[in-house]
């Protein structure tokens, strides 16, 4: 049973629960964007890589600002790294609204990403994984969802906002919204964590014959490139739908609103699903459920190639948030499962850095394949190409972990 305080308890979950709600309202700053896409390009020339490349750059700049951030968030403290991002993200908002081109990459890339997100989304993974031991993937599957929370709630009322009084005008109310409540929610909740209850040795690490370490059966820097491209390559698809299926359902001829309600169901699904998966990763591991995931977004990408009808859509965006929505969580819980607790604030972050940057780059080359043939098609094409390279390198490195267990076996038999 769970006691009052420290690892695995009830303040442990209140902790990782505001976490969940100051992710899904700084995360939902660069969903203006994506509602308001087709109406920015069009004050722009028309051309939609200008807004989805200030998305995109929102991606990049979190992740590359996680990656600076988790490590100074060790040095001044969570609480204060993570008011510092929400001010960012508030002024980023303010800057972009001034609607010309390098507003919004600057805006978008260096506040709303960098200093803004970046000092939240990562910081708040390594935080809150410190709180937790034995429901350590349920936890990061939780506070994994705030993006997708943001995107399922945010996205409907942008669209009002932005029909009554301008994109514009939202994004500046909106920056008003997360600097109000994230602000006094880190600072009135957040706290050091507790010490670990053992050193972190990760018990997925061996010994070759020379003496040396390898993980899952390879060295561990080699597991961790292999995770790191693996983690990019999912991450292109993945930010497809997100970044263009509200334009992608205005070409075919549904209201704005239709598309808005679609991003949100593929978002609500991706949230409660997470949960689901977050548990299952506990029980399976995290590597079994990166196979798993991976094989059902694929499946789900081809779906959006195949239809443009109404409800068959919906049905796609419903499946492709319940596939989706346990990499990202499971690449994480597979690091800190092999890797000494001692470098989660580089390792986490960096494979966060290589998650955000498939992200900006599949939301950019949506935006670029789009002006280039006039259609999603070959878009959505090449992120299902992506997927699978994804899960060819996932499935091997299960065969060379399962090969490893059974030699270690074999070489306790014989011992």
């Amino acid at each position: 049973m769970a006691t009052t305080r420290g690892i695995d308890s009830g303040e442990a979950w209140r902790i990782a629960v505001v976490s969940l709600v100051i992710l899904s309202i700084s995360f939902g700053s660069p969903y203006i964007t994506t509602v308001a896409l087709k109406t920015i390009a069009a004050e722009l020339g028309g051309e939609r890589s200008i807004p989805s490349g200030a998305n995109a750059l929102a991606w990049l700049g979190t992740g590359v600002g996680g990656l600076m951030m988790g490590l100074i968030a060790e040095r001044i403290g969570i609480r204060a790294t993570v008011v510092v991002g929400a001010l960012s993200v508030a002024v980023g908002l303010f800057l972009s609204s001034g609607g010309t081109a390098w507003q919004l990459y600057v805006g978008h890339g260096l506040f709303i990403g960098l200093i803004g997100n970046g000092a939240i989304n990562a910081p708040l993974y390594v935080y809150v994984s410190r709180w937790f031991e034995a429901r350590r993937g349920t936890a990061i599957a939780l506070i994994a969802s705030g993006q997708y929370a943001a995107g399922a709630f945010w996205p409907p009322l942008f669209e009002r906002a932005i029909a009554m009084w301008g994109w514009r005008q939202t994004m500046v109310g909106f920056g008003i919204v997360v600097a109000s409540l994230a602000v006094p929610l880190a600072l009135a909740v957040l706290k050091p964590p507790p010490a670990p209850t053992t050193d972190g040795s990760p018990t997925t690490t061996t010994l070759n014959a020379s003496g040396r370490p390898r993980s899952h059966g390879l060295p561990p820097n080699l597991l961790f490139a292999l995770l790191a491209i693996a983690s990019f390559l999912c991450c292109i698809p993945m930010a497809m739908p997100s970044a263009h299926l509200i334009a992608f359902c205005g070409d075919l001829g549904m209201a704005p609103a239709k598309g808005a309600a679609m991003l949100s169901l593929l978002l609500i699904c991706a949230f409660f699903s997470r949960q689901f998966w977050g548990w299952l990763s506990d029980r399976i591991g995290g590597l079994y459920t990166l196979v798993i995931c991976s094989t059902a977004q694929a499946a789900a990408v081809s779906g959006f190639l195949l239809t443009q009808d109404e409800a068959g859509l919906f049905a796609i965006a419903a499946a492709f948030g319940l596939g989706f929505s346990g990499l990202i969580p499971a690449y994480l819980l597979t690091a800190r499962q092999v890797f000494p607790a001692r470098e989660a604030a580089w390792r986490l972050p960096a494979l966060l850095l290589t998650g955000t940057t498939g992200m900006a780059t599949g939301g950019w080359l949506g935006g670029v394949i789009y002006d280039q043939f006039g259609s999603y098609a070959p878009a959505f094409a090449t992120g299902l190409a992506a997927n699978l390279v994804n899960l060819a390198i996932l499935v091997t490195l299960v065969v060379i972990w399962r090969r490893s267990l059974a030699a270690e076996t074999a070489m306790r038999i014989s011992a």
